[in-house]
């Protein structure tokens, strides 16, 4: 069942997904239309998920489920990467490896490869400043919370 993301309460279970590119408008008018329709019909054991989605900044998909109402199980979870997988290949895009990094510099936002981000850092390219996307947040609280941070901040503080 699809509620509106602010709808939900911040406990909410939540899932990040990072693309290697920026999405055209043409894309996301597409994958927004996908995604209603998969979270319209997402379920756990036959029962609906009361769920919602965003998409930010042209390449991140995000999905959120209200556990409180139903826990999104193992074969609902495997559902929605079965549907990220999908996305990745109609729009030859990389949303599911996890040893990228997305970041700020200025306006723009740059996606590199973690072993690259690590040598951006060497060099004093980025800083503990720079604005970084913590993937790793569990809920839409820490999302609000911990999303975008300075990168001293995160788990990246470990490369400065």
């Amino acid at each position: 069942m699809l509620v509106p993301f602010e709808s939900l309460p911040p406990e909410s279970k939540i899932w990040i997904y990072q693309s290697n590119r920026r999405f055209t408008d043409d894309e996301l008018n597409a994958i927004e239309n996908d995604l209603q329709l998969f979270v319209e019909t997402w379920q756990a054991h036959g029962t609906s998920l009361e769920a919602s989605y965003l998409l930010k900044y042209g390449r991140f998909i995000i999905l959120a489920v209200n556990q409180e109402i139903q826990v999104a199980t193992g074969c609902s979870i495997d559902k929605s990467v079965s549907f990220i997988q999908e996305i990745e290949q109609k729009y030859q895009v990389d949303l599911l490896d996890k040893m990228n990094v997305t970041f700020k510099l200025g306006q723009h936002i740059a996606h590199k490869p973690l072993i690259e981000f690590k040598k951006m850092a060497k060099e004093h390219a980025v800083s503990g400043n720079t604005i970084v996307f913590n993937n790793l947040v569990n809920t839409i609280e820490e999302w609000n919370e911990n999303w975008e941070v300075p990168a001293k901040e995160s788990w990246h503080s470990r490369f400065f």
